[in-house]
């Protein structure tokens, strides 16, 4: 739903600066997640450590045009590394408080629908239920929902600004960890349906009781037609009767017969669980593919959510049996050394510590395995350490626990708690040097790893081994840099530019060659696979970056890291689509890519009309752009060819644009296409090969990028009549010297430029590779050449050019690149 940049500044208020007429469609609070920057609105939200208005310079440089800023950040812009007077061509609306006027425009949003809307809050549970929900309406309602965990102050206004008019039932979560801050939330969300999942001791320090702090979440049902809760939980009970909601209440029970939703029997089997309960004197059932406790309660809140809103009972059956797991809930993976791991570090808190520990033990009970818990110091209880672990050892000591590892100062200072196998560590980093040392040995458990986010148990971190290799690939990355602007110099002002940095940018090091292509604002940065962009937003790349080669085993690392995907096909659109909707994710940017000539991947033409009501019937994923690849732009034999791609492809992305209202960007043009076509440019290019310093034309070299250097490690006189090297391959026809240096075919050394099909230069001179490559070693004939051992070689580089190698190896220099291993060091200048 769009909004015209007049209409929000009159909605919240705000003074603007800026003429220039806008439609907003996206709302932005983190830069790092920009997608559509031409309908962008950014909220420079200031917190006790930052100042979002810090971000602005380079959001305008990557295409943001309107921003929502403070009186006071205003003021101080005047003074600041950036003056919104400076941005002609951008508006700026201001305000006393951003997250306040965010608050607002999501206020003035949601007064626009009349539908049922879902208001899920409680200690634990929340995103399970909103997802359980999506799964269980979503087949026949249009269900808008919280992505992931979006219930904070910031989070609720982005969720409910992605009701539209096809929303049909809105589900959202609200958290809060301080007094007065449901009022806010309510006002926002307005719900017609409340659920109150539970009452624990998170985020506990900032209440005075527990009892305050529920009245607090009760507040979030002030104007609900319904609540949903446990009856059975006498404290909440009470709660809602202080309270005095004017709703109607269904309080479901296992307990008390007259309640209107009663639980009649719930029966555990190994695998499952079936659940009978008669609502309004009918009697039904279903089986629930879980039989941890926290998966029944959070069922039964469905349940009732699902009978008040009139879902036939068949269905409700029907669909309950094929509930998935929610992602970042007791995730249950194979570890090494015979282990099972279950992964619980989504939140930290007794209430879900027993929850956790509950299913570790049934799921031990078949597996005959040591039951072992990790558990980091528990955060935000509001407790002091000796009596909070006090409880957790009588915890661990209830449901069976063998061995705990604890990780973190407070459970330390208590580990005289724990009368079991035990073991603590001040943080994970020690934990895991305790294990690659083999003081900690897990072998043949079963571990829970529970712990808070801050202590990274989610994280599989990998000890680093020092490498130490005398051959090194020197990177210029101002001849880089050189080449990128040699390429735009050839672009319309507009065009947009993708950089490709996957095969390790090349061969030349992805994140440095990536962080200086952030740092000159190219609009997208191009991998192969989701763990070479999940390595480049861990080093603190926030550029936009594409997966060219999703795997299908991938999808969580690309949600998790804000990687965008190719998508070429139904089969794995469909797969992602629905990973998504099980992750809670939506909107989510996929990059289309059609099959124009080159019959390797991608959507047919043909398809774009199936693909078009495919997006349109779901919105986990978002089309951000669409492409396809020229097969032989480089060379004028296809130039026919290449012009009838051309045809093809603006057509078929037409097609696809034209069924959507926002900007789709197209590109086409590699950097031969760059060059060769420059009326193909479309709104985005492609900028491979040629950014690392090789024409695709005719092999030039423009700015050479990569050196590959070695030194000579031994010389020795060889007579005549003997061999060199292994299988007696490198015959000599005098007595020569030979050198060996330390480059064989495990650094990307070619095999098949040995025994004198190539050379490199030592001190400006040729020298002929003489017998086999070896894997770590080859040698090179000095016999002319003046020489000592530590002197330079140079294998490619500036002044011998890569394609020496790859006319020698009859390939292209890509390959020739993209072979260096990276166990030669890189070593980084700018000239």
């Amino acid at each position: 739903m769009s909004y015209t940049i007049t209409k929000i500044a009159e909605l919240i208020g705000a003074r603007r600066v800026g003429d220039c007429s806008a439609t907003i469609d996206w709302l932005l609070t983190d830069s790092r997640s920009l997608c559509f920057p031409e309908e962008t609105l950014f909220f420079a939200l200031t917190t006790k450590r930052n100042n979002g208005a810090r971000y602005i310079p380079d959001l305008y440089d990557r295409g943001v045009r309107n921003f929502v800023i403070s009186e006071d950040t205003a003021a101080e812009s005047q003074l600041a590394s950036f003056n919104i007077l400076f941005y002609k061509d951008a508006n700026f609306l201001i305000v006393s408080n951003a997250l306040k006027a965010l608050q607002k425009l999501a206020e003035q949003h949601r007064e626009q629908f009349q539908i049922p809307v879902i208001g899920i809050t409680g200690s634990n549970g929340k995103t399970v239920v909103k997802e359980w929900l999506h799964q269980l309406l979503s087949p026949d309602k249009v269900v808008v929902r919280s992505p992931r965990s979006y219930n904070s102050q910031v989070g609720v206004p982005l969720s409910i600004w992605q009701m539209n008019a096809q929303s049909e039932i809105g589900v959202f979560e609200a958290g809060i960890s301080e007094p007065e801050e449901m009022r806010s939330l309510q006002n926002i969300i307005r719900p017609t349906i409340g659920i109150l999942t539970n009452i624990g001791g998170a985020h506990q320090e900032n209440f005075f009781s527990l009892q305050e702090k529920c009245m607090e979440k009760l507040a979030l049902f002030k104007d609900c037609d319904v609540v949903i809760y446990n009856g059975d939980d006498e404290f909440i009970g009470n709660c809602v009767s202080h309270a005095m909601l004017s709703a109607r209440e269904i309080a479901w029970s296992r307990k008390d017969v007259e309640r209107p939703l009663y639980i009649s029997k719930v029966d555990k089997k190994e695998d499952c669980t079936v659940v009978s309960y008669r609502y309004l004197d009918m009697e039904n059932s279903f089986t629930l593919p879980f039989i941890d406790d926290a998966s029944i309660e959070n069922s039964l809140n469905c349940l009732a959510a699902c009978l008040y809103l009139l879902l036939p009972a068949k269905q409700i059956t029907e669909r309950m049996a094929k509930l998935e797991p929610v992602a970042m809930r007791l995730e249950v993976k194979e570890g090494k050394n015979g282990c099972l791991l279950i992964n619980d570090s989504y939140n930290s808190d007794l209430a879900s510590l027993d929850i956790a520990l509950d299913f570790l033990y049934r799921r031990s009970l078949s597996k005959g395995l040591k039951r072992t818990l990790i558990l980091s110091d528990i955060l935000e209880t509001g407790q002091n350490a000796p009596t909070l672990y006090r409880k957790v050892a009588q915890l661990v000591k209830n449901r069976g626990i063998e061995r705990i590892v604890g990780v973190g100062p407070e459970i330390t200072s208590c580990a005289s708690r724990f009368s079991i196998d035990k073991a603590f560590y001040p943080d994970t980093e020690a934990l895991m040097r305790a294990i690659s040392r083999g003081e900690l040995r897990l072998e043949n458990e079963i571990i829970l790893i529970k712990g808070a986010r801050r202590f990274g148990f989610d994280v599989l971190t990998e000890e680093l081994e020092r490498k130490v290799h005398e051959t090194i690939l020197e990177v210029n990355l101002g001849a880089m840099i050189a080449n990128l602007n040699h390429y735009r110099s050839m672009l319309k002002p507009e065009t947009k530019m993708v950089c490709m940095v996957k095969a390790f940018a090349y061969g030349a090091g992805s994140y440095e060659i990536a962080k200086s292509l952030q740092d000159r604002h190219v609009d997208y940065l191009a991998v192969a696979v989701a763990d070479e962009g999940s390595e480049l937003r861990k080093a603190g790349i926030t550029a936009n970056i594409i997966i060219m080669n999703p795997e299908m085993t991938a999808f969580k690392t690309m949600f998790d890291y804000m990687l965008e995907p190719e998508v070429y096909s139904f089969h794995l659109l469909d797969a992602l689509i629905k990973e998504a909707e099980k992750e809670g994710i939506t909107n989510f940017p996929i990059h289309v890519k059609l099959d124009t000539g080159m019959h390797r991947l991608g959507f047919a033409p043909e398809d774009v009309p199936q693909l078009i009501e495919r997006l349109k019937g779901q919105n986990a994923v978002i089309p951000r752009s669409v492409f396809s690849h020229f097969v032989g732009s480089d060379s004028q034999q296809f130039d026919a060819f290449s012009r009838q791609q051309i045809t093809v492809f603006e057509n078929a992305s037409s097609l696809l644009q034209e069924a959507f209202p926002y900007k789709i960007l197209r590109h086409l043009c590699n950097s031969a296409g760059i060059e060769r076509f420059p009326g193909a440019q479309f709104d985005m290019v492609r900028l491979g090969i040629g950014l690392y310093g090789i024409s695709p034309i005719d092999n030039s070299i423009i700015n050479n990028v990569s050196t590959l250097k070695t030194t000579i490690l031994q010389i020795r006189d060889v007579p005549g009549e003997d061999t060199v090297g292994y299988s007696r391959k490198g015959h000599l026809t005098r007595a020569s010297r030979i050198a060996a240096i330390p480059i064989g075919y495990a650094d990307g050394l070619n095999r098949h430029l040995g025994n004198g099909h190539a050379y490199c230069l030592v001190n400006g001179k040729q020298a002929v590779y003489v017998g086999n490559i070896c894997m770590d070693v080859c040698m090179i004939d000095v016999t002319d050449i003046e020489c000592k051992e530590g002197d330079s070689v140079e294998i490619f580089g500036d002044h011998l050019p890569i394609t020496i190698l790859s006319d020698a190896l009859q390939t292209i220099p890509y390959e020739v690149l993209t072979s260096i291993s990276t166990r030669v060091k890189r070593v980084y200048y700018q000239d």
